[in-house]
Formats: structure tokens, C-alpha cells, sequence
């Protein structure tokens, strides 16, 4: 008789090592989190954004991509500017160095991920769906803040070369 329980703690150790395996890769070859690179590829998609609409497009807090937003500006990936008519609002935009970082990134693990769960039949996908929110009440998981990127650590820093947080 096949043990499901260790069937399913496997197959989840794995999607952990598959998520940290990527945000090790994405540091070493762009320097950023899978979060960060998300924003920069909206920022390349729609251009200047205010940061209450980015925060809404990664599926962040606003305090969350506040932080974000000032690690890159840092780094000189990405701009910002007050509007002028509503200085409540900050416009957000990349930047040429952001843009080259941006270019020689690799793909992030959702891409794949949504590519292919989107061909799969919408029985199947409300299935896995259901069977991951039933393991997320296993592990006692629904209070935890979470976007819908795959991705470890916290989104606010950025990475060192070898992956670790700096």
C-alpha cells in the first residue's frame, strides 16, 4: 500500500528546492529576487506606473513595494518621481541599467509554471488548485502573506552573487 502522506512531503520538498534552486540562479545571473524581476517586467511592459498599481500587479502591500521599489532604486534599476498635481502619488519607471539587467535575466519559475498549467483541462487545474489549498490548511499555512510569485526570503532585499541574502 503506497504511503501518500510521504508521496506528498516529497513532492513538496521538491517544489521548495525547485523555488530555491531558482532564486539562487536568478542572483547569481541577474542579482535580483524573482519579486524584484517581476516588477522590473512590468515596469518594461507598462511603463511608468504609480507604485499603489504596482503594488496591485505583483500582488504586494504598498509598504512592501515601498521597500521593494527603494532597493532598486538603489541598485539604479528603476526611478521614481512625485506627481506633481498629487504629491501622495509616486511614479515608478525602469531605468537603461534596469532594462540590461532585465535583458540578460533568466525566465522566472511561474512562467513555465502558468504555461503549463494553463493547457491543462479547467477540471484538472480547480483540482490541483483545491488540493493545494487543502495543503496549505494541512500545514496551518492560510495566515502567511503570499503574492503568486515563487520565490524564498524576503522580497525587499536584494540578493548577494551567490545567491544568499545581502
Amino acid at each position: 500500500m503506497p504511503d501518500f502522506a510521504e508521496t506528498s512531503l516529497i513532492a513538496l520538498r521538491r517544489i521548495l528546492k525547485a523555488t530555491e534552486g531558482n532564486a539562487k540562479r536568478l542572483a547569481r545571473q541577474s542579482g535580483l529576487t524573482a519579486s524584484q524581476l517581476l516588477v522590473l517586467q512590468i515596469l518594461k511592459s507598462e511603463g511608468e506606473t504609480v507604485t499603489g498599481e504596482l503594488a496591485s500587479a505583483v500582488d504586494l502591500r504598498q509598504a512592501t513595494i515601498s521597500l521593494l521599489v527603494d532597493k532598486l532604486q538603489e541598485a539604479g534599476l528603476v526611478a521614481r518621481r512625485r506627481s506633481e498635481t498629487d504629491r501622495r502619488h509616486v511614479w515608478v519607471r525602469i531605468t537603461s541599467k534596469g532594462e540590461t539587467v532585465l535583458q540578460g535575466a533568466p525566465d522566472l519559475l511561474q512562467t513555465g509554471f502558468l504555461l503549463r498549467f494553463s493547457k491543462l483541462p479547467e477540471w484538472e487545474q480547480a483540482s490541483l488548485a483545491a488540493s493545494l489549498l487543502k495543503l496549505v490548511s494541512l500545514l496551518d499555512a492560510g495566515a502567511i502573506d503570499a503574492s503568486p510569485v515563487l520565490d524564498v526570503g524576503d522580497v525587499t532585499h536584494l540578493p548577494s552573487s551567490n545567491g544568499e541574502e545581502a
